[in-house]
């Protein structure tokens, strides 16, 4: 019988469709939710289910028992909270020195540690797994450099043979609640952006950056880093382009000019501090995200993985197939 393999996060866009993966992969997986109630993404898929909750360790004590490989995808995604030192960044920095300090007294054989490009930066430059982000006044960018260098150390501590993975912007089906990244999206054909606000990501495949995982903990070389993306960014035309290639008719809207950009997301952050409701556009993201292409190196991960994600026009139409099905 093959090893064990277990997923954090496993209901979440990522984590779900890895989960699929290994499963099709013919490889016996143990799903870690934060909530047993909300594991309706995995029903029917033929994995265990288990409670991995990051700030409980005694469940992912509990959940890890038995597994070889810890695939650590579970983490906070959001840009804004109304207490992001508390709701983002510590919950992501201590969430991972909880699961590796698990998976050592579990006895794991491998941690694949999914990352993020935000632990790289961008500035327009081909970046690879060499540069550490220096850009700390986003709290998301913020957690995930702090996560890195916390799962790092706590790899270290331990005695754990770990590889990490670092994903641009993920895209693709099995999507049960909308990441950031899809809700951007979602956006396009729902026709709310009247401006174009002069970001250029760079989108990958889900599908893709799962193969990647599996070919880390099968192929990666433990203490390295791999960045799973694509060589290039992509801009709201060729978001638009992207989505046209299906029918529809959508005309990229004026570019905002970033001053514009930056007030908007000054009432945004206004708003949402008395409302509590998440703000739709932070000036943090406008200063880091506006006019700057996200390129990546990914050579590393191609060479040694044998990593290939389809394009990212590719990916952005099989995207928006996805979202229009819904």
């Amino acid at each position: 019988m093959s090893a064990l393999s277990m997923v954090t996060g496993a209901n979440g866009h990522l984590g779900n469709n890895l989960v699929r993966q290994l499963l099709a992969r013919g490889q016996p997986v143990r799903a870690g939710v934060r909530d047993l109630r909300h594991g309706s993404a995995l029903s029917g898929l033929g994995c265990q289910v288990a409670r991995a909750e990051l700030q409980d360790f005694d469940s992912l004590r509990h959940a890890l028992q038995g597994v070889d490989v810890l695939y650590q995808v579970a983490a906070v995604f959001k840009h804004w909270a109304k207490h992001p030192d508390a709701e983002i960044i510590d919950v992501n920095v201590q969430g991972t020195r909880n699961v590796l300090r698990a998976a050592a007294e579990a006895g794991v054989r491998r941690v694949v540690y999914v990352s993020s490009v935000a632990a790289v930066g961008h500035n327009g430059h081909y970046l690879d797994e060499s540069t550490w982000n220096t850009n700390l006044q986003n709290p998301y960018y913020l957690s995930k450099i702090l996560s890195e260098r916390a799962a790092w150390e706590a790899a270290q501590n331990h005695g754990l043979e770990m590889v990490a993975v670092l994903p641009s912007a993920i895209t693709g089906p099995y999507a049960e609640r909308l990441t950031d990244t899809m809700g951007f999206l979602t956006a396009v054909p729902q026709r709310k952006l009247v401006l174009d606000p002069n970001f250029h990501f760079n989108f990958v495949d889900v599908r893709d950056v799962a193969d990647g995982l599996i070919r880390a903990a099968e192929q990666g070389r433990p203490g390295q880093r791999y960045i799973l993306a694509n060589r290039q960014s992509s801009s709201l035309a060729e978001v638009i382009e992207a989505l046209n290639g299906l029918g529809s008719a959508y005309r990229l809207p004026r570019q905002a000019p970033k001053a514009l950009l930056l007030l908007v997301a000054t009432l945004q952050e206004w708003r949402a501090r008395f409302t509590g409701q998440p703000a739709e556009l932070l000036r943090s993201q406008v200063r880091m995200f506006y006019g700057v292409r996200q390129h990546y190196c990914i050579d590393k991960a191609v060479n040694e993985l044998g990593y290939q994600p389809r394009p990212p026009q590719e990916a952005l139409r099989q995207a928006f197939e996805y979202l229009l099905a819904r």
